[in-house]
């Protein structure tokens, strides 16, 4: 499992294609064969970059949901609505596909962020706003989600 760390800001060019920085093309580099699938997020107006090995997990459980049950089928139908594979070709750049970009709403400024096992990559202005609404909140939020957690996390 690759565990991606950073968040990076980079210019799209007309044709939706962004040069992907120099530290997390090395921390890509062991996936970079395999390629990618692109997707729209579920939570949040980004979208998320799946390394294929990463993709391929989230199929096995997708896989495991019964298309017989309208809510596994909807979820199946929604989650993968608009889904891309993409590579990052031998320049280093990454083509966004036009009908993702207008589903972002990414404009010139993208910013590119590790969410553990993906990347979300943001238009920059709704990633300063998503980041800033949740200031507030986050350590309600650390709390609840890590707070309660009796595992000892040191050993």
């Amino acid at each position: 499992m690759i565990n991606f760390i950073g968040t990076y800001e980079c210019k799209a060019d007309a044709k939706g294609r962004f040069m992907m920085p120099v530290a997390l093309k090395k921390q890509l580099s062991p996936v970079m064969q395999e390629g990618f699938v692109l997707k729209r997020a579920v939570f949040q107006p980004c979208l998320e970059l799946y390394p294929m090995k990463e993709w391929n997990k989230m199929m096995e459980k997708l896989n495991g949901l019964n298309r017989f049950n309208r809510k596994h089928n909807a979820f199946i139908r929604r989650f993968t609505a608009g889904v891309k594979t993409v590579e990052v070709d031998a320049n280093g750049r990454l083509l966004i596909p036009k009908d993702l970009i207008t589903i972002a709403g990414i404009t010139k400024e993208v910013t590119v962020s590790s969410a553990v096992n993906i990347l979300e990559i943001w238009d920059k202005e709704k990633y300063e706003a998503a980041i800033d609404d949740s200031l507030d909140d986050f350590a309600d939020l650390a709390e609840e989600v890590m707070g309660n957690d009796t595992t000892d996390l040191l050993s």
